[in-house]
């Protein structure tokens, strides 16, 4: 058994097939998902799980060399820009909410959340671990 604190088989492969800028997304239950890229959805219900567990738990394996959020985030959902931002990952980027969407599509995979809270997405860039 893994002694980390991941223990989802999808996204543990997933992490570990990663190569040096490849992005996951981590999303709330309304991003719309993008075409051709594989979804992981771990939603049960409303809130479950939240946004920001799922996010530290795959922070705990991946090394990430940017992030990206939404512009919106700040304005609409600032409790939880703070805590993204708290979090002090490398190369924060910000653009619009329909540009997020668009850069989706890019993916390796997208992670989906039971968030419910407006804007709750990331994309996270794989970085090097030397």
């Amino acid at each position: 058994m893994k002694k980390t604190a991941l223990l989802n088989a999808a996204i543990s492969e997933l992490i570990a097939t990663m190569g040096h800028g490849d992005t996951l997304v981590i999303g709330d239950v309304g991003l719309p998902a993008p075409a051709g890229v594989p979804v992981i959805d771990l939603a049960v219900t409303r809130g479950v799980p939240d946004f920001m567990t799922v996010l530290n738990t795959v922070l705990s394996e991946l090394q990430v060399e940017f992030h990206i959020v939404a512009d919106e985030m700040q304005s609409v959902s600032p409790a939880l820009a703070a805590q993204v931002a708290a979090l002090d990952l490398p190369q924060r980027r910000s653009m619009s909410h329909e540009d997020f969407k668009q850069a989706t599509a890019r993916a390796k995979a997208y992670i989906r959340t039971g968030e419910c809270t407006p804007y709750a997405n990331i994309i996270l860039g794989s970085g090097v671990v030397f």
